[in-house]
């Protein structure tokens, strides 16, 4: 019997005690394999070379050279999946746009429960960061401005998009691309609480739209993009002639709290042909079943291709379920959007 190959991992963080904490813990799962430890970046490279590791966990504040810089100097020439191990801090927003998969927040050392969440959680990101396509992110990151006159609507379908592993900046590529009067945008990132904000906030200091995270009650209207909150369940509803969101917390449905599923079943049952679903990268599965919901109900449902996703898993699945109306490169998505807005809301 073919024994599966281990992931290997090199360790970089500038506490001795938390690298080999981290090493011992992280080590005893039986798909990893740590070969190495580094203080700083400038021990990292050599491991690097030396180790050719699958993935880098890294810590943002460190001496020498932050994560960051790091990262921005790495991925030009060395472009590994790296889960960033970081503070909670809206840094983790800068290392996901400069390069990194995905990101932990350090555990409260003096709490040992939400130390094995924290080693539990790393085990399974650096699992998902190992089949991450980093190589290929940057060719598709680069969507432009949409110019396409969109006023004028007879009516205002809802867009609901769900993504995982990679989404942050797919989301944000999206976004930035709209103009200011689009339709009312609802989304459902995986991300844990305090995160969604600071992501929120982000978005709204960059886009053209205005970008809150959601709460309870918030209408979906012209302009505005609804970030479902970190461990509550987003979904809308519709009052008279108008959809607002419920955010309500509740146990994991796929494993995830928010589920991209909650969100695009309550939009397949409020808005049904006026609404066009969007399942972007991640892994696993949730969402798939949602988006085939709001096809069945004649929505127009979009899925992003594996050559532009970072996890081509989301996507997949929804895909061979039959859940996808059309399948673009996450470039695409925006043009298409808009195009077919224009087109059926004349």
């Amino acid at each position: 019997m073919k024994t599966r190959k281990k992931v290997t991992v090199l360790i970089i963080d500038d506490s001795l005690l938390f690298r080999e904490t981290l090493a011992r813990a992280i080590g005893q799962d039986l798909g990893i394999e740590v070969v190495g430890t580094a203080s700083d970046p400038f021990d990292a490279r050599d491991k690097i070379i030396e180790l050719q590791p699958d993935v880098l966990t890294l810590d943002v504040e460190m001496p020498k050279m932050n994560g960051i810089e790091f990262l921005k100097r790495l991925m030009p020439q060395y472009p590994l999946p790296v889960v960033v191990v970081s503070a909670v801090s809206s840094n983790v927003f800068d290392a996901l746009k400069a390069g990194a998969v995905d990101f932990v927040t350090k555990p409260e050392a003096k709490n040992p429960s939400s130390m094995n969440t924290f080693f539990n959680e790393l085990i399974v990101k650096i699992k998902i960061a190992s089949t991450a396509q980093i190589s290929l992110m940057k060719n598709y990151y680069n969507s432009q401005q949409i110019n396409t006159d969109i006023r004028n609507r007879r009516g205002d379908p809802i867009i609901a998009i769900g993504a995982s592993t990679g989404g942050t900046e797919a989301i944000f590529q999206i976004i930035k691309s709209f103009p200011r009067n689009m339709p009312g945008i609802v989304v459902t990132q995986h991300m844990p609480p305090k995160f969604t904000k600071m992501y929120a906030d982000r978005l709204n200091q960059s886009c053209l739209m205005e970008v809150k995270e959601a709460e309870n009650g918030d209408a979906v209207k012209e302009g505005r993009v609804l970030i479902a909150p970190g461990d509550f369940h987003m979904s809308i509803a519709k009052d008279k002639n108008s959809f607002y969101v419920r955010c309500i917390k509740g146990d994991k449905v796929n494993g995830h709290c928010p589920s991209v599923d909650v969100l695009f079943d309550s939009v397949a049952e409020c808005a049904g042909k006026d609404a066009i679903g969007v399942i972007l990268t991640g892994m696993g599965y949730d969402g798939a079943k949602g988006l085939l919901k709001m096809k069945r109900k004649n929505a127009f449902t979009i899925g992003q291709d594996e050559k532009s996703s970072v996890v081509y898993g989301m996507p997949m699945v929804a895909f061979n379920i039959g859940a996808v109306t059309k399948q673009l490169t996450l470039n695409k998505i925006p043009e298409v959007i808009c195009s077919y807005i224009s087109t059926k809301y004349r």
